[in-house]
C-alpha cells in the first residue's frame, strides 16, 4: 500500500520551539533588561522566527500553551 500521508501540524496544533539563550549573545538592549541573568528562554516558530523571550523555562511554556501553542525543547 502506498499512501501520502502529510507530517504537518497534527490536529491543528501549532508547534514552538523553546530553547536557552546566553544572554551575552544578545543585542546589548535585551543584556540591559536581563537583570543579572546568564540565560534567557526564546520561544520560536517552526521557520526559526524568534517570537519572545522569557526570564525562565516554565514561563516559556506557559506563555505557549496560553497562546494555544504546543511548545517542544529545543536544544
Amino acid at each position: 500500500m502506498d499512501a501520502k500521508f502529510d507530517f504537518g501540524a497534527q490536529g491543528g496544533e501549532r508547534i514552538v520551539y523553546v530553547r536557552p539563550v546566553a544572554v551575552t549573545e544578545l543585542p546589548e538592549e535585551v543584556r540591559a533588561q536581563a537583570g543579572g541573568l546568564d540565560h534567557l528562554y526564546a520561544l520560536h516558530a517552526a521557520d526559526g522566527e524568534r517570537l519572545a523571550l522569557v526570564k525562565d523555562r516554565w514561563m516559556a511554556f506557559a506563555l505557549a500553551r496560553q497562546n494555544d501553542l504546543a511548545p517542544v525543547s529545543a536544544h
